[in-house]
């Protein structure tokens, strides 16, 4: 079964409802430890005003006695009160629990005393406290009775439980308005939010050229705004990037498939010698030596974009390797001269000779009478600089070296439509390093950064 989707606005009313309940819970109990006692207080004080009511028609005469005066309307005072004289009662209220005459007669001739006793007054189930208050003696020291006063504590627990039924009640009905007006504030607080992103999805698909701005929006906004509008800019230039990109690969492998054609059509129409035939067939094989190369420059550049390819390769052995390659198959083109340390690039072979090759073959076709490549290692990456002693990059050139489609001098007699560096560069960075121009004259000078092996 699918999980349902987890959404701002319901982890804020959580977290909101959470913390409303733990501070609800508090101040719940705080208000019911409270209550509890002041109604234990109130029942303390009804009995010691009731027991120091009838100890005052109490007299405790100098022979030992006591005399209790009966006022007029005493049934409030008789009311579950009992008065000892040392440990024999005098007076008690009538139809007393037997439960309560018990703990009465406990407490005569004691101490100033509060008692609880798990039986009502009127002899149901309930609780009542009782308060023992010394009646002192006529002359001298010491006591000369006891008087017991009793109270039921149903009422007080009652109160103590309807109080807290009400703010049990309380609680969970300002929990849910609270988890529901939460609810509803955040989501209209993050409903521009939404709006904004799905136009952004809009335009970013359509490449348009709309954007939010930050004018007229609170801070919080006005900052999204601006960091969606950022992103745009670089989503349409990336879009840019590529179409311009696209448009030039496609240039380039169309002319090699024109040639392929062409050399095609031509052996096809009429005989030719076998000197015409290995022509057309050194032109075929060139042309689709090129698109291959190019292909595989594109594939290697995705794939490794999308995840690290595993592998590593050892420099200057993989140069020394590419430099008696490009001597064999151009015969009159500089020789190249391969330095440095022995380093190890955390890359596969053939990507790093895919990102060497446009560089070398660059040298190959501007170079006077060297080129070189030297290896160096760092934190963790290796860098190889490529160099020859060329005319080198002319100044206005240079902002656009690595733009694709883009040649110094397309009219200076050397092939190629300018996708060797832009192809090179996206292969370097795809694999975690970079490639950039460090010195454009006399001569031109790359380096290559790729991650260490």
């Amino acid at each position: 079964m699918r999980r349902p989707q987890r959404t701002l606005r319901g982890r804020l009313a959580l977290m909101a409802l959470i913390t409303g309940a733990v501070w609800v819970a508090v101040l719940t109990t705080a208000f019911n430890l409270a209550l509890e006692k002041r109604l234990h207080e109130q029942a303390d004080d009804v009995l010691r005003t009731r027991a120091e009511a009838v100890a005052s028609t109490v007299e405790a005469r100098p022979d030992g006695r006591l005399v209790v005066h009966e006022p007029a309307q005493d049934q409030a005072l008789d009311s579950g009160v009992w008065i000892y004289q040392g440990r024999r009662i005098k007076e008690r209220p009538p139809g007393a629990p037997a439960a309560l005459q018990r703990r009465a007669a406990q407490l005569a001739g004691g101490h100033e005393v509060f008692s609880d006793v798990a039986v009502g007054a009127d002899g149901g189930s309930g609780a009542t406290r009782l308060y023992a208050l010394p009646v002192p003696a006529a002359s001298g020291p010491g006591q000369a009775g006891t008087v017991v006063a009793s109270v039921s504590l149903d009422a007080y627990r009652s109160t103590a439980d309807a109080a807290l039924a009400g703010s049990l009640a309380l609680a969970v009905l300002l929990l849910g308005t609270v988890y529901l007006l939460t609810r509803l504030v955040v989501g209209r607080a993050l409903r521009p939010v939404a709006e904004m992103s799905d136009q952004a999805t809009r335009w970013s698909e359509a490449g348009a050229p709309e954007r939010f701005g930050a004018a007229g929006r609170p801070a919080e906004l006005a900052s999204f705004a601006t960091s969606l509008d950022a992103l745009l800019d670089r989503l349409a230039a990336v879009l840019r990037h590529e179409q311009h990109q696209a448009a030039a690969l496609s240039h380039e492998l169309r002319t090699p498939l024109a040639r392929i054609t062409a050399e095609t059509e031509w052996l096809a129409r009429r005989p030719r010698t076998a000197a015409e035939q290995d022509t057309s067939h050194e032109a075929i094989a060139h042309a689709a030596a090129t698109m291959r190369q190019i292909c595989d420059s594109l594939l290697s550049e995705a794939r490794t974009r999308g995840a690290q390819t595993p592998g590593s390769c050892r420099f200057p052995a993989l140069a020394e390797e590419i430099a008696r390659r490009i001597a064999a198959d151009h015969p009159g083109a500089p020789a190249v001269a391969v330095t440095g340390e022995p380093v190890t690039a955390g890359v596969p072979a053939a990507v790093a000779e895919r990102i060497l090759m446009p560089l070398l073959d660059n040298a190959r076709r501007y170079a006077v009478h060297t080129i070189a490549v030297h290896c160096t290692a760092g934190a963790g990456q290796v860098t190889l600089y490529v160099s020859d002693d060329g005319p080198g990059v002319p100044e206005e050139f240079r902002g656009a070296l690595f733009e694709p489609g883009r040649r110094a001098d397309p009219g200076d007699g050397h092939d190629g439509a300018g996708l060797g560096l832009a192809l090179a560069r996206r292969l370097a960075r795809a694999a975690g390093g970079d490639l950039t121009l460090t010195a454009a004259g006399p001569g031109a000078r790359f380096a290559v950064t790729l991650p260490a092996g």
